[in-house]
């Protein structure tokens, strides 16, 4: 099919050309042998005409290059976008020994590698205490994040960050993620606390307003003891869950497992039309060298 159809109209043109150059009559040209035969010339008259009708071939290709020949090109996949964002702890108590080092390193190891493995994603960071900042908005460069370790540490943060207020936090997250109209919603909440904004069925109410924006959210809990029973509330009922690791190895498997609970999807596409030129492309070039060929002498001269 063609993107002009219209402009092939104009392949009357060269059309009529061939019809002149294979039934004109005007080239018998009479030469005196004397006692020689005449031979018939269809051999020689036969490759003249094709010569001559090769500026009417190439007519004819220019003119279905300028009508656009398309064809329906393969259906592709296209990856399904996931919008991840992290919620990080960093209240004074994520300054206690972890593995080598403490637990705020820890996390952000563990994310860092995390972001490896989730190529094409869209990552957004942000940090708490009783209060939240929004340090990296929704980007496919994970190099923000990198850059980001060393300006929140908890041992840098404002004093109004010292403490855990984990519902402000979250719904604050909340926002960004419900702002985002493409692509899926993943909220990974890092904490070593449980929060008293999350009493009174606050857990319950917050995971609802999750859920009825399609957000799951994820809650790893890097402490000793067991995820606070809210916490846990507030991952479930979203369709999410609660990680407890241990140690390090312990932390990047628990997003080693999220990464395969949360697998990107694949979306088919429709078949598409496409430019379809390098046929048309190719024969142009074919004919233009054989004519350049046929110029070297195979031509008609009266003379």
């Amino acid at each position: 099919m063609f993107g002009r159809p219209w402009l092939l109209l104009l392949l009357v043109l060269p059309l009529l050309h061939l019809f002149w150059v294979w039934q004109r009559q005007a080239r018998r040209t009479a030469l005196p042998f004397d006692h020689g035969g005449r031979g018939a010339g269809r051999l020689v008259r036969g490759l003249l005409g094709v010569g001559e009708s090769l500026p009417a071939l190439l007519a004819a290709v220019a003119v279905l290059l300028l009508a656009l020949p398309q064809e329906l090109a393969a259906p592709k996949q296209k990856r399904v976008l996931t919008n991840i964002q992290f919620c990080v702890d960093i209240s004074r108590s994520m300054v206690a020994k972890f593995g080598a080092g403490n637990r705020y390193d820890a996390a952000m190891a563990a994310i860092n590698e995390f972001l490896d493995y989730r190529t094409g994603d869209s990552f957004g960071l942000t940090f708490f205490g009783n209060n939240f900042l929004h340090w990296v908005p929704l980007t496919s460069d994970p190099s923000a994040f990198r850059c980001a370790v060393p300006f929140m540490r908890p041992e840098n943060a404002p004093p109004a960050f010292g403490g855990t207020e984990i519902g402000r936090a979250v719904l604050g997250c909340r926002e960004v993620l419900a702002e985002r109209s493409e692509g899926d919603r993943l909220l990974i909440l890092v904490t070593d606390g449980f929060s008293s904004d999350l009493d009174n069925g606050n857990d319950i109410t917050i995971a609802k307003k999750l859920k009825g924006d399609g957000i799951v959210l994820f809650a790893v809990n890097i402490q000793e003891q067991e995820a606070n029973g809210a916490i846990v509330n507030l991952a479930r009922l979203t369709g999410g869950e609660v990680f407890n690791p241990g140690d390090t190895n312990a932390l990047k498997q628990v997003f080693e497992h999220i990464d395969r609970m949360t697998k990107a999807k694949l979306e088919q596409g429709i078949a598409e039309l496409v430019d379809w030129f390098l046929p048309f492309a190719l024969a142009g070039l074919v004919l233009l060298a054989v004519y350049g060929l046929f110029q070297l002498g195979l031509r008609y001269t009266p003379w």
